[in-house]
């Protein structure tokens, strides 16, 4: 990969709706400073650290927010392996995780987006990325074969703090969402496939990313060929949350109406929520489900 470009900010855009849509046909990601307020960043953050530090992967106490990796027996794990499960379902019941994918800031700049009422999907995604594993770093891949249901479905990619590039920041290949589906390979990392982007790049697309900052956030279309980039520190997780947005009216399918990896029931992921107000909240919509 060669020389990263620094994002296009598109902050001044989310009182023109029409001019954030061109934006968004034009790039295929829209990245913006400061959209979500610290406060839920560091509760959501704090929350799967707790996690984490249960589990033996991070430290405790006065250095628990800093997410400073154990050394040990623990890990470093990726998707997939049998230690990472048991994390991975604590997460998947945090009634914060799940609601946080409803943060009104958010939800403004969807319904502009898609010029209707947003349907947040409730296949909600968490992840932990280790030091010290970069070969299973997230390959380019686009979202859609993943997705399926309307192409315009975009990803919400936020960071919980903050998360300079050394860290395994996201890098998008502005403009990559213009050509349809590329062929996919066999690769190692989240997703398990990946593709070739040395003919994008030859073809005049730059990869783009920048130093994230905590309450930023970028959001991608389902098209858009993007990347992880290495988590290059000593002993630091980095952390991160996918969640991804339609228009209500467009088609969805079923398994995206599933928990990501579908390993338990909704009811059993809802048993110690305190509110209904997310559970089962598209039951109450006409979706148009593929």
């Amino acid at each position: 990969m060669g020389r990263i470009e620094p994002f296009n900010v598109s902050n001044t855009l989310l009182e023109q709706p029409e001019n954030l849509r061109e934006q968004a046909r034009q790039d295929g990601y829209l990245y913006f400073k400061k959209l979500i307020d610290e406060d839920s960043i560091i509760n959501l953050r704090r929350d799967f650290l707790e996690i984490c530090h249960r589990h033996g992967w991070v430290e405790g106490g006065s250095t628990l927010m800093d997410g400073i990796r154990i050394g040990g027996p623990f890990g470093p794990f990726m998707e997939g392996d049998e230690g990472f499960w048991p994390v991975l379902d604590e997460f998947q019941s945090l009634e914060s995780f799940h609601t946080f994918a409803h943060h009104p800031a958010i939800l403004d700049m969807c319904d502009k987006l898609f010029g209707e009422k947003t349907l947040v999907h409730p296949r909600n995604i968490g992840r932990i990325m280790f030091p010290e594993n970069t070969k299973y770093t997230t390959p380019a891949h686009q979202d859609f074969i993943h997705i399926r249901g309307t192409e315009e479905t975009y990803t919400a990619w936020i960071p919980l703090g903050d998360c300079p590039q050394y860290l395994g920041g996201l890098t998008v290949l502005s403009g990559s969402h213009r050509n349809g589906i590329y062929p996919v390979k066999p690769a190692f990392g989240a997703g398990g496939v990946g593709i070739e982007t040395e003919p994008l790049e030859a073809n005049g697309l730059s990869w783009v990313s920048g130093d994230f900052e905590m309450g930023d956030a970028l959001f991608f279309h389902s098209h858009t060929v993007h990347k992880a980039l290495p988590n290059q520190t000593p002993d630091k997780m980095r952390l991160s949350v996918d969640y991804r947005y339609q228009g209500s009216s467009q088609p969805v399918t079923q398994g995206s109406l599933l928990p990501h990896f579908n390993r338990m029931p909704w009811d059993d992921i809802y048993k110690e929520w305190t509110s209904q107000t997310y559970q089962y909240y598209w039951h109450d919509m006409d979706l148009n489900i593929v």
